[in-house]
């Protein structure tokens, strides 16, 4: 018998458990081992969903950045064994800005089946509600951290942008949403079009696409919550 990868979503907005499928809550019933980011969030995501009778009955082992291919092999023995195994994101969708591809990775090389499951992703939410190109788009993960570094890369991709004909997309964390609107609106030409989706499925959802002239006659004060940046030149 050969075991089963799956690639369980969760909530991209804390407390919204609503946007999780019945599929996924029925998946998640024979599953009893995870692998995940941070198993303290894992456990309190699967305990909210009301699944399990004890939450200590389940297995859970971490998987990030940091995880080497033997400990990896290891952490998927059940799967070896012929076991379903759960791979959880901190947010979203596993494998999509996330080291859960590492497992999918793995899952394939022992010729093992990968099931996804449908869920969230901030990353697709935000190119959906954007109105910018959704056939040409690149997610490139974080900007640079030092301002000159993030300018450069900001313009590297605004001239990508323009001569493909392609929606850069970019996240960041929280409490810096403020310093990279500066960095976009600053660095940005005046017609390109840039969006922010913020809290996406939550409470403080905003989704808005202006030009970079347009925002520049009112800069916001976003707050502190998950954010998607696109734009299209």
């Amino acid at each position: 018998m050969s075991g089963i990868l799956y690639l369980i979503p969760t909530v991209i907005s804390e407390g919204n458990q609503q946007v999780i499928p019945p599929q996924v809550i029925g998946c998640l019933a024979e599953i009893h081992h995870f692998l995940a980011e941070d198993i303290r969030t894992a456990r309190r995501y699967l305990s909210s969903l009301k699944i399990y009778p004890s939450i200590e009955a389940l297995h859970f082992e971490v998987l990030n950045k940091e995880t080497s291919e033997k400990e990896l092999a290891a952490k998927l023995n059940p799967l070896l064994q012929g076991l379903k195994v759960g791979v959880l994101s901190e947010s979203g969708c596993p494998g999509v800005a996330d080291p859960g591809a590492l497992a999918v990775a793995f899952a394939h090389a022992h010729n093992l089946k990968v099931v996804p499951l449908v869920g969230p992703s901030a990353i697709l939410l935000a190119l959906m509600a954007s109105g910018l190109n959704g056939q040409q788009f690149a997610f490139n993960g974080y900007l640079p951290i030092d301002a000159p570094a993030a300018a450069k890369k900001i313009k590297e991709l605004e001239r990508e942008s323009f001569q493909k004909n392609q929606t850069q997309i970019f996240i960041e964390t929280p409490y810096r949403n403020n310093a990279i609107f500066t960095h976009l609106v600053t660095n940005l030409n005046a017609n390109t079009r840039l969006t922010i989706a913020l809290d996406l499925t939550g409470p403080q959802e905003v989704i808005a696409t202006k030009t970079v002239a347009e925002w520049k006659t009112h800069i916001p004060v976003w707050p502190k919550a998950p954010a998607v940046f696109l734009f299209l030149s």
